[in-house]
């Protein structure tokens, strides 16, 4: 009998300790990724929900957000938009600059990617504090779209990062 999504994902997910530094179980997604069955079946658990919601923008965040994002935006016939890191983009960007628990940090998206009154997903691999997922909403809202949700493979529910966001959620497995 085949096994279902959140127990194929908990046998394929790698956990790795102490990466990048003591303390930090790192969740590696690289054996979803080689399991084209498996990330198949991601791309469209992630879309699914917002399916019906007439999304005109899928939003990645940098790096393996990309991964994760890309995938569901040809789902759901969308357009992708990258934020990146400050001095990635070759065009004109805004900025937003965001508090984490240890500093600060700053995602970039160019300044015409996201036409006022596009409705944009945001899908990550791994929602932890919620921070960046939060920053990234709020860059997407000064670009003048609207967040229709976010969409995550990953949550680590201790870390309650669900709690920051002010939007739809979809989350294919907690940790």
């Amino acid at each position: 009998m085949a096994l279902d999504l959140t127990q194929r994902l908990r046998q394929t997910l790698r956990a790795i300790p102490d990466y990048p530094k003591p303390g930090i179980v790192f969740q590696d997604i690289t054996p979803v990724l080689g399991d084209g069955l498996l990330f198949r079946h991601v791309r469209e658990v992630l879309a699914a929900p917002f399916r019906a919601m007439g999304v005109t923008h899928v939003v990645g965040i940098e790096a393996r957000g990309f991964i994760m994002a890309a995938p569901v935006a040809v789902t759901l016939g969308a357009g992708f938009i990258p934020l990146r890191k400050p001095g990635k983009l070759p065009w004109k960007t805004v900025r937003y600059d965001y508090k984490l628990e240890y500093g600060t940090d700053s995602l970039e998206a160019h300044s015409d990617a996201c036409p006022p009154g596009s409705k944009v997903l945001i899908v990550d691999d791994v929602l932890a504090t919620g921070g960046t997922a939060e920053a990234a909403c709020e860059l997407v809202r000064r670009l003048g779209g609207e967040v229709v949700g976010c969409s995550f493979l990953l949550a680590i529910a201790p870390l309650k990062g669900a709690e920051r966001l002010n939007c739809p959620l979809h989350i294919v497995l907690n940790l």
